[in-house]
């Protein structure tokens, strides 16, 4: 249970906690983000991505953002993106060209297809973490450590609400309120009446962001 204090609406307060959960669980646990890293969001299209963008600005992060397609780069810059890079699967020389170093922590939210390319753009010492698997890729096969380059660090997420702490929930709310950190809807239906509508669109690929269904 996370106690709250807010008087937004609930089709915005309801979207929120289990994405919260992931995005916060990945960068706090997964990555120890802190204020001053750069971060890349690998997959920052997607309604995770969206939020995680925002979230690591607002935790003081430098944001690196991926999507694959040009007419969804003014979404990722309007929820805070600092660079955003059409991901063609390869994305670390882009990244190199920005930082030659490279990031100082990375969210691989495409899966293990791009993993090898997303540590491509990590710097010496940087950290991976690896939490959704969009493109279709959960698992490495004929996994062996030594896939991991030497001096870098892949974790994993996949925790529990008890990872999302009440401050930072009420912190994201206080800031969504104010106008400084935007919540991915892409749309708000009432009534069952209206699932098969969402699950459609859903389904479409057509919208950018997270599907509410309110029941009145």
């Amino acid at each position: 249970m996370i106690p709250l204090e807010t008087d937004l609406d609930w089709d915005l307060v309801g979207a929120l906690p289990e994405m919260l959960q992931t995005i916060y669980g990945s960068l706090n646990k997964g990555l120890n983000l802190t204020a001053g890293d750069t971060v890349l969001i690998r997959g920052g299209s997607s309604t995770v991505g969206l939020m995680s963008i925002g979230l690591a600005k607002m935790l003081g992060a430098t944001v690196l953002a991926t999507t694959r397609s040009q007419a969804k780069v003014a979404k990722l810059t309007a929820m805070g993106a600092d660079h955003v890079l059409i991901d063609d699967g390869h994305i670390a020389a882009q990244v190199h060209d920005l930082l030659p170093e490279g990031v100082d922590k990375a969210l691989e939210l495409v899966g293990t297809t791009t993993l090898t390319d997303t540590f491509g753009a990590v710097k010496p010492a940087g950290k991976l973490c690896f939490t959704g698997g969009l493109g279709g890729g959960w698992e490495i096969e004929h996994f062996s450590p030594f896939m991991i380059p030497s001096g870098k660090f892949l974790t994993s997420y996949a925790g529990e609400a008890q990872d999302l702490p009440a401050k930072i929930f009420n912190q994201v709310l206080a800031e969504a309120k104010a106008g400084k950190l935007s919540v991915p809807i892409a749309k708000v239906y009432h009534g069952l009446s209206e699932v098969g509508e969402a699950q459609a669109n859903l389904e479409s690929g057509h919208f950018v962001g997270k599907h509410v269904v309110v029941l009145d």
